[in-house]
């Protein structure tokens, strides 16, 4: 239960809701790993030169103190006042990387030493329905040395459906490890994941296509260029002295769009359906042919392109 509230807290106090730079309030710093072995070193010391009322072991003491402070504002300082700008992919896929972009953003180009910890998401998924496996976290480096540096991070989900990209924690032990400054990064918002494409054999019984000719139509003449195939000259022209003309062709493709139906699809599975469409609209995109897809509860016009495809994938993600 105190666990919980206490992610809550975390989650409601460093949530990205746009570009923000890092106020003193936002970093966090604390003694890390070996830096509780340096207060245990600072600890004997202190006893031992008040002990023996020795001023040399009082005096390093002291010095390895200093140390210990110095480090705190140093690490601090790796952190603060960093302006962070996050970007992710409008929509992803099944086992295909899904990019999460940080740019980073300093007044000066000092060095700064990062660290970008994150769960893999080939072991841990955040799906409202799906199940916890084991996780293990991935942790990368950046020197950060210039005024702007972009950083990009990748995800592998798992499952379709609705997806939550997992926290990402920046910290820095810089210069020697005693101390870490650290802070997160929890991205509010859901994104779409659509099926892996699966291979499937395409004929008539699963997809209706009005066609795929194998010829094209005529569409006019134009005059030869230097260039030209010899095979395209129209001879007949030629032949009757009016000179040297190309045949032109419009493809006949174009008007000829493939539908890809969920209930033509050669499975008792629903997954394995969506998996199989999204292969054809893959091979559609591919061969630029117009398709359009018809699920149980949506369907769409023909068409092709980047904004068709995505709005395809969001669909086959929401299925």
């Amino acid at each position: 239960m105190l666990r919980q509230r206490f992610v809550k807290w975390l989650h409601l106090r460093f949530r990205y809701t746009g570009v923000r730079t890092l106020k003193q309030n936002e970093v966090l710093v604390f003694i890390y790993q070996q830096g509780f072995l340096y207060l245990v070193l600072i600890l004997i010391t202190f006893i031992a030169g008040i002990n023996y009322a020795n001023n040399l072991i009082l005096g390093f003491c002291f010095l390895i103190s200093a140390i210990l402070c110095i480090s705190f504002y140093l690490s601090f300082k790796q952190l603060h006042a960093v302006t962070l700008a996050v970007s992710v992919d409008e929509i992803g896929r099944v086992n295909e990387a899904f990019t999460v972009k940080i740019n980073l953003q300093q007044v000066g180009a000092n060095p700064k030493f990062l660290n970008f910890k994150y769960t893999d998401e080939n072991s841990s998924q955040n799906f409202e329905s799906g199940k916890n496996s084991k996780s293990y976290e991935q942790i990368y480096s950046v020197l950060f040395d210039q005024k702007q540096q972009t950083v990009e991070l990748t995800f592998i989900p798992q499952q379709r459906g609705k997806w939550t990209v997992p926290a990402i924690q920046i910290y820095s032990t810089y210069p020697l490890g005693l101390v870490r400054a650290w802070t997160y990064i929890y991205l509010t918002e859901h994104y779409w994941i659509a099926p892996e494409a699966k291979p499937l054999l395409v004929n008539s019984q699963h997809s209706s296509n009005t066609g795929e000719p194998d010829l094209d139509e005529f569409k006019e003449l134009r005059s030869f260029k230097i260039g030209d195939s010899l095979q395209s000259i129209s001879w007949k022209q030629a032949a009757r002295g009016q000179g040297l003309f190309v045949k032109q062709f419009e493809d006949l493709v174009d008007t000829h769009a493939m539908q890809i139906e969920y209930g033509q699809m050669p499975s008792a599975d629903h997954e394995e359906k969506l998996s199989f469409m999204m292969e054809l609209v893959d091979q559609c995109e591919h061969a630029q042919t117009p398709y359009s897809i018809i699920l149980p509860y949506a369907q769409t016009e023909n068409g092709v392109g980047t904004e068709h495809y995505i709005h395809v994938k969001t669909l086959l993600a929401q299925a």
